[in-house]
C-alpha cells in the first residue's frame, strides 16, 4: 500500500486577527485552498491538529470547527487513530440540460467508465411500471441490472425497465451493453432516441446488499434517483432507478426562470414514490441521466 503524502503548512495564509472572520474560518479557507487547487492531492494526510494549532497559534477547538467543516463539505475524511485526508473528488453528473448518460459524463471528464451487467431477463411488468412504462400490467419488460465504476472504483448500482417491444432483441447483448452507453445502444440499434425525462432524487441508507456491491457500509448515504424517458412522440422509453455512492456523487441541476405565471408540468406518477401528497421534495426535468 502506497505511504499517503504529509501536507505541509509553510505556504498556508497566516490568521488576520483584525478582520471579523472567525478563525475557524479563515484556517478552514486556507486549508481548503490547497485542497482545491490541487496543491494537496486525494490521499495527502494533513498535518495533525496539534501541528495546527501551533502554526495558526488558535486553540485546538478552533482547529477541530475547521476540519469538521471540510468533512461537512466532503473535502476531507477523517478517520479515528489515522487522521485526516484530502478525500478523493467527487464525481459531477448532470440532471438536466443535456441527451447524455452517466458514460457520457464521465467520458466528459476525463474518467475510465466501466459497465459490469449484473442481470439481464425479461419479466412481467407489474401494475405499477406498466402504468410508467405505457403498456398493459403483465406485457414483456426487459429488466436490466448494472454496477457502473470508475477504474475498479464502484459509484452507481442500477436497473433499467425497458418495454420488450421497442427492442425485442436487447436481452441477450451483455457485451455490447458493457461496452458503450445504453442510450447510444438504443439509438444506433434500433432508432430509439430519448427526448425529455422526468426525475426524483432522495437520500436513502445502504443496504446489506447495496454496500457489498457499492464497496461501502451498511447504512452509508446513498442518492436514490428514479426516473422516466420518453421518445419524441411521447411514448415512455424506459424507467431506471439508480443508487449513487453519497460520497462519490455530486449532482448538477440546470434551473430556468419560467415567465411569471406560468407554472411548471406537475411531476408523473413514479415507481416507488409514495404520491401522498405530504413529501417534501424537488423536482429536476430535462433530458438525459444517469442511465446511459
Amino acid at each position: 500500500m502506497k505511504e499517503p503524502v504529509n501536507a505541509s503548512l509553510d505556504s498556508c495564509h497566516p490568521i488576520d486577527r483584525s478582520t471579523q472572520v472567525p478563525f475557524y474560518r479563515q484556517i478552514k479557507d486556507s486549508l481548503k485552498d490547497k485542497i482545491v487547487s490541487g496543491v494537496w492531492p486525494a490521499g495527502t494526510r494533513l498535518p495533525s491538529e496539534a501541528d495546527v494549532c501551533r502554526a495558526f497559534c488558535v486553540s485546538r477547538v478552533t482547529v477541530r470547527q475547521a476540519l469538521s467543516d471540510l468533512a461537512t463539505e466532503g473535502l476531507v475524511k477523517r478517520e479515528r487513530g489515522r487522521g485526516t485526508y484530502v478525500a478523493e473528488p467527487k464525481i459531477r453528473e448532470r440532471l438536466v440540460g443535456r441527451l447524455t448518460g452517466f458514460y457520457e459524463d464521465m467520458v466528459a471528464q476525463g474518467l475510465q467508465p466501466r459497465t459490469r451487467v449484473l442481470s439481464q431477463s425479461v419479466i412481467e411488468a407489474p401494475p405499477a411500471l406498466a402504468e410508467t412504462l405505457g403498456v398493459a400490467p403483465g406485457a414483456p419488460v426487459i429488466r436490466i441490472e448494472r454496477l457502473r465504476t470508475i477504474g475498479r472504483e464502484p459509484m452507481l448500482r442500477s436497473v433499467t425497465c425497458i418495454p420488450k417491444y421497442l427492442c425485442p432483441d436487447l436481452v441477450g447483448t451483455r457485451e455490447e451493453i458493457e461496452r458503450e452507453s445504453l442510450y447510444a445502444l438504443l439509438e444506433r440499434k434500433y432508432g430509439l432516441r430519448i427526448a425529455r425525462g422526468i426525475r426524483t432524487i432522495e437520500a436513502i441508507a445502504a443496504s446489506e446488499n447495496d454496500a457489498r456491491l457499492l464497496g461501502t457500509t451498511k447504512g452509508a448515504p446513498l442518492a436514490l434517483v428514479r426516473s422516466t424517458s420518453y421518445l419524441d412522440d411521447g411514448r415512455p422509453i424506459e424507467h431506471y432507478e439508480a443508487k449513487h455512492r453519497g460520497d462519490r456523487s455530486r449532482f448538477e441541476v440546470v434551473v430556468v426562470r419560467t415567465p411569471h405565471g406560468v407554472v411548471p408540468p406537475p411531476l408523473g406518477g413514479q415507481v416507488g414514490g409514495r404520491g401522498n401528497g405530504r413529501d417534501v421534495g424537488t423536482e429536476t426535468t430535462g433530458v438525459g441521466g444517469e442511465n446511459g
